[in-house]
């Protein structure tokens, strides 16, 4: 009896050293248990789109380290990847050179029942192309000026179209810079546009500026998301999709209320910039 007390004792003192106490802050708890309900509210969605053949396109655009692909990352973690596609181009051929703009994109659209997010996409004319010299003068402002008659072909193929601009601030974006300069695990995520992020911050607000005035539509709107808060940058974004699509057994409006500091209407954006361009000027 005595060897049995004495082995049980060495059992749950090796079972307790195989533990190990984590302390997790209730901001974060209370953050997986939100996204947890909006992905199950997404799964809903992605089901009601395949049932009916909806084609759902969604845009994430924004400044690099904006958090666009971790918010893409927590939006498709549990949906079928049968009916859902990211879309992540690299740069283009040679023979993609030569074609027109939006040919390379256009193959990727999705097709009935199918949800594709695009990490970045045909924006890369609006900001990256034209800020880095990777495209004319000429290019850049006859891009602008094809886009709305472009989206407006899509949604007239009854596509539904979410744009989102991730907007993250210098400081922030310094920061997170820094991290994936000393990560190893974050280290491929910088590469030399990021490295001239910073010191062409102004060209990249007034490339910014021009997208917004030029390409923010009322069949291709442009929703704002203020991401310097990844966690709540998410969570809002997933929110804004919700509230914006219907599909059975959805949750009260309430709970996928959005915070207005975090989402913004993509017109009042390009009217905030415009007041504060006026402002530096006439300082």
């Amino acid at each position: 009896m005595e060897k049995i007390q004495k082995n049980k004792n060495k059992s749950n003192t090796k079972k307790n050293t195989d533990k190990v106490q984590i302390w997790v802050k209730k901001e974060t708890l209370a953050y997986e248990k939100e996204l947890k309900k909006l992905q199950v509210e997404l799964l809903k969605f992605q089901n009601h789109v395949k049932d009916k053949g909806l084609k759902i396109l969604m845009i994430f655009e924004g400044r690099d380290a904006a958090g666009k692909g971790g918010t893409i990352k927590r939006i498709t973690e549990h949906l079928n990847p049968r009916g859902a596609r990211v879309v992540a181009l690299e740069k283009p051929s040679n023979i993609e050179t030569s074609q027109w703009y939006f040919q390379r994109y256009v193959k990727h659209l999705p097709s009935a029942g199918e949800i594709v997010f695009f990490d970045r996409s045909w924006y890369n004319r609006a900001m990256v192309e034209p800020v880095m010299g990777f495209c004319s003068e000429r290019q850049h402002h006859k891009f602008l000026r094809d886009v709305p008659g472009f989206e407006q072909m899509i949604v007239d193929e009854d596509i539904q179209i979410f744009k989102f601009y991730f907007s993250v601030s210098k400081e922030e974006q310094a920061r997170r810079f820094k991290a994936r300069k000393t990560d190893p695990l974050k280290q491929y995520k910088f590469s030399s546009v990021d490295e001239n992020s910073q010191k062409l911050w102004n060209e990249y607000s007034l490339a910014k500026y021009m997208m917004l005035s030029a390409t923010h539509t009322e069949a291709a709107p442009w929703t704002i998301v203020k991401s310097d808060n990844k966690k709540k940058a998410r969570i809002n974004c997933i929110k804004h999709i919700l509230s914006f699509v219907e599909y059975p057994d959805k949750i009260d409006k309430k709970d996928i209320q959005v915070d207005c500091d975090i989402i913004v209407y993509g017109r009042d954006e390009a009217i905030a910039m415009e007041k504060k361009f006026k402002f530096s000027h006439n300082k």
